[in-house]
């Protein structure tokens, strides 16, 4: 991957400014900066896998989830939660044979278990996404040189308490927060970065989503 300038910007072959590691060698990247990171993410399926690819990719390289992604969804039935939450036994032993995706037990695990957690969350606040979009901080980020992008914060810090006091693991602060950074609950693309503005008006536009009666 492309070093990081101060800036935390890199122009591309494209003449493009992008976020530093958006640049990356690997193909995958760029798309991946341009098209999902920091766009609003209000569908649980999607907040759910993430969440799920946050934690496989724990003690990994970002880079080698998203290679790996297509096989997790094929291997968790698309992320459905409730399809996970009923995986038993013989699901783990399938995917732990499964070289498409990381075959980490406790990893495994954690998503199933992490399915049933949100059938109950989801019981009582009505969906993940009012459920996480709750954590979305007052003021809003301006990254605009590298230091600037904390590795948690403390609404990061609350979620991942609180998602634990619910019974879900693999779900630290650090997990949660690049789970916030990627699903647009923040907007950390750097100042002079061509995504920012489109993320941002993608923020300013949404209707947030809420818990019936709350």
């Amino acid at each position: 991957m492309t070093d990081a300038p101060h800036d935390g910007l890199v122009v591309g072959d494209d003449g493009v400014g992008r976020c530093w590691w958006g640049s990356g060698t690997d193909p995958l990247y760029v798309p991946y900066h341009d098209d999902e990171w920091g766009r609003p993410v209000t569908v649980d399926v999607r907040l759910f896998e993430k969440l799920c690819l946050e934690g496989f990719q724990a003690g990994l390289a970002w880079i080698t989830i998203l290679r790996k992604r297509e096989s997790f969804r094929a291997a968790f039935a698309g992320f459905d939660p409730e399809r996970v939450a009923a995986f038993d036994d013989d699901d783990v032993e399938r995917l732990l044979a499964d070289a498409g995706i990381v075959r980490h037990r406790g990893k495994i695990e954690a998503a199933i278990n992490n399915a049933q957690r949100m059938v109950d969350l989801c019981a009582e606040r009505g969906s993940l996404a009012a459920y996480a979009w709750s954590f979305e901080p007052d003021v809003p980020h301006h990254p605009k040189r590298l230091g600037d992008i904390p590795p948690l914060t403390p609404e990061s810090t609350a979620m991942s308490k609180d998602l634990k006091k619910r019974g879900w693991s693999f779900v630290g602060p650090t997990t949660v927060y690049a789970f916030m950074q990627a699903m647009g609950l923040v907007n950390d693309h750097f100042d002079g970065c061509w995504a920012r503005a489109e993320c941002e008006a993608e923020r300013d536009a949404l209707m947030r989503p809420t818990t019936p009666g709350r």
